[in-house]
């Protein structure tokens, strides 16, 4: 079953993420993921949601989290924490 990563992300370091953006994806691809929506127009329907939203796709839950957990992505979580506030939630598809 897919396993997606639901990800609302603001920025607060434009510079120090631009190292994370140019980094992030070949680790996402390095463990079967695929970028969904990333960073593109967004419109808050309900509520609030300032910032931008990133929506990734990995082949099952174990995938997504052994990305996760890598030694590749591991050293970018920490840039992304510092740079940005974030919320990221993995769920499984249907």
């Amino acid at each position: 079953m897919v396993a997606y990563v639901v990800a609302h992300v603001e920025v607060v370091d434009g510079i120090g993420y631009e190292e994370y953006s140019q980094k992030v994806s070949a680790t996402i691809e390095a463990y079967g993921g695929r970028s969904i929506a990333r960073g593109g127009a967004t419109e808050v329907l309900e509520g609030e949601a300032p910032g931008r939203w990133v929506l990734l796709e990995f082949p099952s839950m174990a995938q997504l989290k052994t990305w996760w957990d890598s030694p590749e992505y591991l050293p970018l979580r920490a840039i992304r924490a510092r740079t940005a506030k974030s919320l990221l939630v993995a769920t499984e598809g249907v």
